[in-house]
């Protein structure tokens, strides 16, 4: 097979096993951490709506599905990549990155978050994710 082409599966293949991970974790995560009383958090204007409701303890949940999905994605990436493994991983990172800026911005949570959220659970993760893989 073609290595360009399988890098650009490795990084599809880790886009989508990110996504799921990711999703996955949000998904489970009200009944971990339940939301604030009379918090819709199942649509986008219902987490607008109540944001200003959460506690430190509901952004645990959120930022674990981000950098974890990140993580397992870049790993997924680097071990399906013939070369530039690293960019591969990298690659996810940043396009998970993007997705995590629009959402910050979109749900306007607190700073703190954002900016926990946006240095740590991205391209720290996906250089993580690669290293992971290619310790071996």
């Amino acid at each position: 097979m073609n290595p360009t082409f399988k890098n650009v599966l490795a990084v599809a293949a880790g886009l989508v096993i990110g996504s799921i991970v990711n999703m996955g974790i949000v998904m489970i995560s009200g009944y971990l951490i339940p939301p604030p009383e009379g918090g819709d958090i199942t649509t986008m204007e219902g987490l607008q709506a109540t944001m200003h409701l959460f506690e430190p303890k509901h952004f645990i949940m959120p930022f674990l599905a981000h950098a974890l999905g990140t993580l397992v994605g870049a790993f997924v990436a680097a071990k399906i990549a013939v070369t530039q493994k690293m960019t591969m991983a990298l690659i996810i990172g940043v396009f998970f990155l993007i997705g995590g800026a629009v959402n910050n911005y979109l749900l306007s949570g607190p700073l703190w978050f954002t900016a926990l959220d946006l240095i740590v659970a991205y391209i720290p993760m996906a250089y993580l994710g690669a290293k992971w893989e290619m310790k071996k």
